[in-house]
């Protein structure tokens, strides 16, 4: 016996439990390697107006905790898996009211999923869940290469099941507490754990996005060598999620030559609108809400509504003033048009933020 630890936690209104356990010998499954021969990386798409920087709202969970019904029901698994001749086991539960309140989330409208991972409700039990694997690092005297890597075996160890088969939708992005009580994920999930797990371990971490699949880049350093992506002059060194004896720098062959889409680990606000319109034969009085689902402020934000000229012209527009949204608020903004008279058009809204239209709508075709 390696050596056993227990720990036991209180998070608000229930406990976060679990016991970890190194058993020492042969593995079964043999570790990661990095690779030995270098692939050619391939470019970073430019980043998209979203994935500016912004200011991180911060939100602790012992506040959300409080706004949860309070259950004593707790899921429970055990985790099995391999790494440098050690067999590790580690079983912890999560409550099930924490589970239900990020399934209950929406999904934010947006490729960068570095959202699931910045968002900062579960900073408190991927902090607690990466300092039990850091210990474990620290006290085998694993260098960072290998501390990634024994985390990575972790959550590659992790069933891979496909959107439809666990969840009602297709491509819908888990957050990391999911993934860990749904015990596994498709590749996006996984990845999103692995991210939030080595960002909280301070590890400088990106997600790497193909078309139809998703992978983790982590900051290389001296030495380090195989398949990586060059972003802002740094090379993250690829990690796969899903399935096993995936190591450090080692890319799927089918993807080798693929361009990729990075994401870098900031906070940023993803903002969406509903809307609806009261008309009268010469005026319409607009009640447009503004979401963030993000999880940065959004500032510099106004709203833009109008009729339809077409050839992108618009009659009689009307710009709101100008505000502020925080991460995980909403905002009622009514805006009174001029209705044009004796026209065929429609509503548009558009939610301008940062320059950008980054939400549009338009309503059926109408005659005044």
């Amino acid at each position: 016996m390696k050596g056993c630890l227990s720990f036991l936690f209180i998070i608000a209104i229930a406990i976060f439990f679990g016991y970890i356990i190194f058993n020492s010998g042969e593995s079964t499954l043999p570790p990661p390697s990095p690779a030995t021969t270098p692939q050619t990386p391939t470019q970073p798409a430019p980043k998209t107006p979203e994935s500016t920087p912004s200011t991180t709202q911060s939100t602790k969970l012992s506040e959300i905790i409080q706004q949860i019904p309070q259950t004593k029901e707790v899921v429970t698994h055990r985790y099995i898996w391999n790494y440098d001749l050690h067999k590790i086991e580690w079983e912890f539960g999560i409550p099930l009211a924490i589970y239900d309140y990020f399934r209950g989330l929406p999904r934010s409208p947006t490729q960068n999923y570095s959202v699931y991972v910045t968002h900062p409700s579960d900073d408190e039990i991927i902090e607690l869940i990466a300092s039990k694997l850091q210990k474990f690092a620290e006290e085998n005297s694993y260098t960072s290469y290998k501390t990634v890597e024994f985390v990575s075996t972790f959550v590659q160890s992790l069933p891979y099941t496909v959107d439809n088969v666990t969840t009602p939708y297709d491509e819908y992005p888990r957050y990391p507490i999911e993934t860990l009580v749904d015990y596994g994920g498709d590749c996006e999930d996984t990845s999103i754990l692995l991210a939030s797990i080595l960002y909280a371990m301070k590890y400088k971490i990106v997600l790497i996005q193909f078309p139809h699949h998703m992978g983790v880049g982590v900051l290389g350093g001296e030495g380090t060598t195989g398949s990586y992506y060059n972003y802002n002059g740094e090379k993250y060194y690829y990690i796969e999620t899903t399935g096993i004896e995936w190591g450090i720098g080692i890319l799927p062959e089918q993807y080798h030559g693929t361009k990729a889409r990075v994401y870098e680990m900031v906070s940023v606000p993803i903002l969406i609108h509903d809307w609806e319109a009261n008309r009268t034969s010469i005026s319409a009085e607009m009640k447009v809400t503004v979401k963030n689902l993000g999880t940065a402020t959004a500032e510099n934000v106004f709203i833009n509504a109008g009729f339809d000229a077409g050839d992108n012209k618009v009659w009689n527009t009307q710009q709101s003033e100008v505000f502020t949204l925080p991460a995980n608020k909403e905002i009622t903004v009514t805006i009174k048009l001029r209705v044009p008279q004796d026209k065929h058009t429609r509503y548009i809204v558009q939610i301008i933020y940062d320059g950008y239209a980054v939400d549009e709508s338009y309503s059926k075709w109408i005659d005044t």
